[in-house]
C-alpha cells in the first residue's frame, strides 16, 4: 500500500481543482481512496480491541464526499484537497483525523459545539471542573496535544449565570474544548499511523466520557 499517492492526488487536485481536471483524473482519485480505506479498515480494527462499536462501522461510511457544497458557498473550490476519517455514531465522543498536503493532524473532544451543549458543559465544569482539568493537564494528554487548543471566541467576560471570579472562569470562558495533534506527511505514510490514531483514541476518551457525562445529565 503506497500511501503516498494520497498526498500525489491531493497535491495536484488542490493545484488543478477543477471538474474538467478530476474527469481526466478520476482513476487516480480512486486509487487514491481506495488506498486511504484500506488504511482506515486497520485503524478500524485496532480500535475495535478497546470499544467493540467499532466492529460495526464500514471504512466508507467515515469519510466525507470529496465534493464541496457550494449551494451557500459558491467561492469554495469545487473539490476538497483532504481526506479524513470520522467514525459516526459515537454518542457525542468525537476522533477526528484530516490528512491534507497543506496540514494533517488528528483529534477530538469538542469544537464550538452549539448553545444548549455548551451550557451543560459550563453546568459540568461549575459541579466538577477539577476533573476536567486533571484530565487536560495529565503528563501523557500534555505529551501528546500540548492541551487544549487555542480558543479565539474565548468569552472576555464571565458567561451568563456565573462570576468573573469562578474559580474555574478559564474554562468557563471557553467556546472551544479541542484538543489537536499535527502530523507530518512521514508519519501518514508511515507503517506507525494505526499506532499514532490508536493513542489518540486513548488520550482523548476520558476527555470525551467527561463530556458524554456532561450531556447526558
Amino acid at each position: 500500500m503506497n500511501k503516498r499517492k494520497i498526498y500525489q492526488f491531493l497535491r495536484d487536485l488542490s493545484e488543478n481543482n477543477s471538474k474538467e481536471w478530476m474527469d481526466e483524473n478520476r482513476e487516480r482519485y480512486h486509487e487514491a481512496k481506495e488506498i486511504w480505506l484500506e488504511e482506515i479498515s486497520n485503524i478500524l480494527k485496532r480500535l475495535s480491541k478497546h470499544d467493540a462499536h467499532f466492529t460495526r462501522i464500514k471504512p466508507k461510511d467515515t469519510i466525507m464526499r470529496i465534493n464541496n457544497n457550494r449551494m451557500f458557498h459558491p467561492d469554495r473550490p469545487v473539490y476538497k484537497d483532504n481526506f479524513g476519517f470520522s467514525p459516526p455514531d459515537m454518542e457525542g465522543s468525537t476522533l477526528y483525523l484530516h490528512v491534507s498536503p497543506k496540514e494533517s493532524w488528528i483529534g477530538g473532544g469538542l469544537y464550538r459545539p452549539d448553545n444548549d451543549i455548551l451550557k451543560s458543559i459550563r453546568a459540568a465544569i461549575d459541579y466538577d471542573g477539577e476533573k476536567l482539568l486533571e484530565i487536560i493537564h495529565a503528563d501523557s494528554f500534555q505529551d501528546f496535544f500540548g492541551g487544549l487548543t487555542e480558543d479565539d471566541q474565548k468569552l472576555k467576560t464571565s458567561p451568563q449565570g456565573y462570576t468573573q471570579d469562578h474559580r474555574h472562569i478559564e474554562l468557563m470562558r471557553r467556546k472551544n474544548f479541542a484538543a489537536i495533534h499535527p502530523l507530518t506527511q512521514k508519519e501518514v505514510v508511515g507503517d506507525d499511523l494505526v499506532d499514532i490514531v490508536e493513542r489518540a483514541y486513548l488520550e482523548l476518551k476520558p476527555l470525551n466520557d467527561y463530556f458524554e457525562r456532561a450531556l447526558l445529565v
